[in-house]
């Protein structure tokens, strides 16, 4: 269109309809942490990387390092040989685990007993087990972290079952039971759950056993059965 001089074209504005703008915004999550949550996983120390590494050359994997707590008593199923403590001691260390262990008093004599008591070590006279509970309880007052570890089987000799001081420390602490293995059978040393006592011996004892589904001792034939001891109430 042709314009006398002087004269402007007419204005025109276009008018665009802006499209609706999708934004996805990435939300953080932060999950709160649980009680008895598992402790946190720093770098692995030199000490467990040499265990690990010593597991390992005999064939031996370390499993559950997720599942270890801050607060727990562990027990440690089934025990029918030394070659147990040998494989539980670089367990131990190779979960970074700080736990201290009940033994009986005869072990804690001479070289060996500073050696038994360096690892963590507590001497029990089973003789005289009287207040042996009260005083493993009393070991976790005041909140701080602590694992005690126990074979409640008490013996490397065949017995008709276990002993109830692990359940009866637990329930008097207030903490739950961490279920550990060192299983021939799979070659596998470690944590297999965590169970939170109903304060019924049968019941938690049911759950407890039927963890060690396929798991193996050195010596099968002197695992003690999964059931507790009625007649055992005297100590751990």
């Amino acid at each position: 269109m042709v314009f006398p001089p002087g004269q402007s074209p007419p204005l025109r504005i276009r008018v665009y309809r802006a499209s609706p703008l999708s934004v996805t915004m990435a939300v953080p999550r932060h999950p709160t942490p649980a009680m008895d949550s598992p402790r946190p996983s720093p770098p692995p120390t030199l000490a467990q990387r040499l265990a690990t590494s010593c597991l390992r050359l005999f064939g031996w994997r370390v499993i559950g390092a997720d599942l270890v707590l801050e607060r727990a008593v562990i027990v440690v199923y089934p025990h029918t040989s030394n070659w147990d403590f040998v494989i539980g001691i670089l367990t131990k260390f190779a979960l970074g685990l700080r736990a201290r262990f009940i033994g009986k008093d005869t072990l804690f004599r001479g070289p060996l007993g500073l050696l038994m008591r360096r690892f963590g070590g507590i001497p029990v006279d089973r003789a005289h087990p009287a207040g042996v509970v009260d005083q493993m309880a009393a070991l976790f007052a005041g909140g701080k972290p602590l694992n005690l570890a126990i074979a409640p089987e008490g013996t490397r000799s065949w017995r008709p079952g276990w002993k109830s001081g692990f359940h009866r420390i637990a329930l008097a602490a207030g903490v739950p039971v961490t279920v550990a293995s060192i299983d021939y059978a799979h070659r596998e040393a470690g944590v297999l759950a965590n169970v939170a006592l109903s304060g019924d011996p049968e019941a938690d004892m049911a759950r407890i056993a039927a963890l060690f589904e396929g798991r193996r001792g050195r010596r099968p034939a002197l695992a003690a059965p999964l059931v507790l001891l009625g007649s055992e109430r005297k100590g751990p």
